[in-house]
């Protein structure tokens, strides 16, 4: 596809002085939110959606060959072909429709703190909910922060035919139109910060940030830094927000960010929000007692979960969607929250733990440790299973996605050879596991058709059993011996839980291991020879 430069000034110029458009204060739009809301029996408000996932499959990166939408679909060429009418339109249409402006800075440093402006039509008036949800999520807004600016065009009531999300990453622009989902705008302004970030020498992390104080076994009290990769529903803010139990006199954590964080040189990672976008799906106040308790707050806002006629919020019931959703506050994490929601730099730890968060339901280990090799790989296949939150109509299916990262403009070998780098680097202080909360045992047979059917469900991985995982890494409680199926340490036993019962050979046979780890093996080096100038000593953990 040919590439123009297009000439997006219109934007400020019929933006900046249009009568159809205003700044609303925070008290007054939260009024105006609360109107089209269901009340809950936790005094706060839930919302039904038109569009309840990201538009994913009908997003395009536009400009040149460095940023553009890599092998785009049929569907995404035809969004492009059509750009030019598309723009046309929607300039008519910004002249026309009652908009709100909305500032927020994300973050909150003095090194990159992206300034950020919404426009957000509210043709359809209970859509001011999305700039209320916003404005809850990021800082107030500083004329004089430092980091770039970026602008998004949010037009929900679009007609449906034409929804699609059309970014231009050099810019710093992004027009959504037909989608009202909170997700699309957050991740907007998110995706847009990662890119720049990557410009500036840091790496865009779609990844939660922690920190936790545990008893070693000779009694010292130690201090990690923790990061959490995953993709959506596959664990990342469950186990960002979760306290692991760790109980001992001095032990505790604190919780900086649970989705996107800008890495630094030195290991530290500026946050971005104080809204956190959590997943609610079968929240549960007793295994995620941190995030249950903040979500039944005030402060807090859903979007299409269940809430019967009294109030009462069910958030075991997916009859509307599997991806129920919610804003919490970081302040609302009482005295599970950081001090900052920026992670220090790994010299200020006694470690720096990165957790990869794969979800996988065959034979893969519950928990293995990686070195700098083996952590760059996992890194850049990024394995995991899709979820309703991100493409429902291909929910379950195995997928591989970068630094499981979906939102990664640009070359992705890049982002690997800098994570590499990076551990290599700091490899005295870092530690690298890649846990697997799916679990073993599925079984899937092919008839002659073609169809898959599950004829064996997964046995899964609890939270609490990953919680105790976690726990005795940070406590140093874990004996580790080399498994034989991928090269990786695991554990030989974990305290708290039995092992033995999530072992490949309660489940399948040993011609039925092979086969399935052959057959695994392969779709990596497949996958990993696409990658142009890879560091060859991560080209090496397949080979």
């Amino acid at each position: 596809m040919s590439y123009t430069k297009p000439d997006l000034s219109f934007i400020s110029e019929l933006f900046d002085k249009g009568p159809n458009v205003r700044s609303i204060p925070n008290g007054e739009l939260r009024k105006m939110a609360e109107l089209h809301a269901v009340p809950t029996e936790f005094d706060n408000c839930n919302w039904s959606t038109s569009v309840r996932n990201r538009s994913a499959p009908l997003t395009i990166y536009i400009g040149d060959e460095n940023v553009r939408t890599p092998d785009p679909s049929p569907k995404q060429k035809e969004i492009y072909n059509r750009l030019p009418e598309t723009l046309e339109k929607v300039k008519h249409y910004m002249t026309r429709a009652p908009f709100v402006k909305m500032q927020r800075c994300m973050g909150q440093n003095a090194v990159f703190q992206p300034k950020c402006t919404l426009y957000s039509s509210i043709h359809r008036p209970d859509t001011v909910r999305l700039p209320y949800m916003w404005e809850n999520a990021l800082f107030p807004y500083d004329e004089n922060a430092v980091g770039p600016e970026f602008i998004m065009i949010d037009i929900p009531e679009w007609l449906e035919k034409d929804r699609q999300v059309l970014v231009w990453p050099e810019e710093g622009v992004t027009i959504a139109l037909g989608s009202d989902y909170y997700g699309e705008v957050k991740k907007g302004f998110l995706r847009m910060a990662m890119w720049k970030a990557k410009q500036s020498g840091m790496l865009g992390l779609h990844a939660g940030s922690k920190i936790i104080r545990a008893r070693q076994p000779d009694g010292r009290l130690a201090t990690y830094g923790m990061i959490l990769f995953g993709l959506t529903a596959t664990g990342k803010t469950t186990h960002t927000c979760h306290d692991h139990h760790c109980d001992l006199e001095g032990e505790g954590i604190g919780i900086c960010q649970d989705d996107v964080v800008f890495m630094n040189h030195d290991g530290g990672c500026l946050g971005t929000e104080k809204g956190f976008f959590i997943k609610t799906d079968g929240l549960d106040p007793e295994e995620q007692a941190v995030l249950y308790d903040a979500a039944t707050r005030r402060d807090a806002t859903f979007e299409n979960i269940l809430v019967d006629y009294e109030g009462k919020v069910d958030f075991q019931d997916e009859t509307l969607t599997g991806n129920g959703r919610g804003i919490i506050q970081f302040d609302d994490l009482g005295d599970r929250r950081a001090p900052s929601i920026n992670l220090p730099p790994v010299e200020e730890f006694d470690g720096l733990i990165i957790a990869m968060i794969t979800r996988r339901h065959t034979l893969l280990p519950m928990c293995a440790k990686l070195d700098p090799h083996q952590a760059a790989a996992a890194f850049l296949l990024g394995e995991s299973v899709e979820s309703s939150g991100g493409d429902p109509t291909k929910t379950g299916q195995s997928v591989r996605v970068v630094g499981f990262n979906p939102f990664v403009i640009g070359d992705p070998a890049l982002e690997g050879n800098r994570f590499h780098d990076f551990v290599e680097e700091h490899s005295e202080k870092i530690h690298c596991y890649l846990l697997n909360t799916g679990g073993v045992g599925e079984r899937i047979e092919v008839d002659e058709s073609g169809q898959k059917s599950i004829t064996r469900k997964v046995d899964r991985i609890a939270i609490t059993d990953m919680s105790a995982i976690i726990r005795a890494i940070v406590r140093d409680r874990i004996e580790w011996i080399q498994e034989p199926l991928f090269g990786y340490m695991v554990p030989k036993e974990v305290p708290d839980i039995d092992i033995a019962k999530f072992d490949p050979g309660n489940y399948y046979s040993d011609s039925e291991i092979y086969s399935i780890v052959r057959e695994l093996k392969q779709e990596r080096r497949e996958y990993m020879a696409r990658f142009d100038r890879l560091d060859e000593n991560i080209s090496r953990v397949f080979r």
